[in-house]
């Protein structure tokens, strides 16, 4: 059983050979603007406009909490965009994120890197404008998707100190 590698940089541009898949947490609205997708949207324009139509053609296909889009930015380099959290707000309902959803998704992004024999990329997913805890996502990710024998890397930005 492999072990979660931490590194500190970009999850957008993993350092590793063969194929890749970059995850991380969508919200359930259609909402892309905040957080780490504005470094995806960086890098490739396909994730956004790919994340955009599956929400707007919502009422005929898999868009909802728990799913997951698999969208091919280079050769050997795949987004999976995640919907792992109920709307954008911390509410009277409590913070965005919802483990349930990240949980599902988790199993199905380890399905597909399975079948691609791809390693995994991700930020701290759900830790951030999601406003979810570490210490819940982590074993999750152990559960699902290292545990299956998929290399996973969770990547810290910017400088230590």
């Amino acid at each position: 059983m492999s072990e979660i590698r931490y590194v500190r940089g970009d999850a957008t541009v993993p350092s590793v050979k063969g194929v890749k898949v970059i995850a991380h947490v969508c919200n359930d609205l259609g909402g892309w603007g905040k957080g780490f997708v504005l470094a995806v949207s960086r890098r490739w324009p396909e994730p956004e406009a790919a994340y955009r139509a599956w929400h707007r053609d919502r009422a005929s296909n898999d868009f909802g909490l728990g799913a997951v889009q698999f969208v091919r930015v280079e050769p050997y380099v795949w987004v999976a965009n995640m919907i792992g959290q109920r709307g954008i707000r911390t509410g009277s309902k409590g913070v965005p994120v919802r483990y349930e959803a990240i949980d599902t998704a988790l199993g199905r992004l380890a399905d597909r890197a399975a079948e691609l024999d791809a390693s995994v990329h991700m930020p701290r997913i759900g830790c951030g404008l999601a406003g979810g805890k570490w210490s819940r996502v982590e074993p999750l990710i152990t559960e699902r998707v290292t545990r299956r024998g998929v290399p996973v890397t969770v990547y810290d930005h910017g400088d230590a100190g």
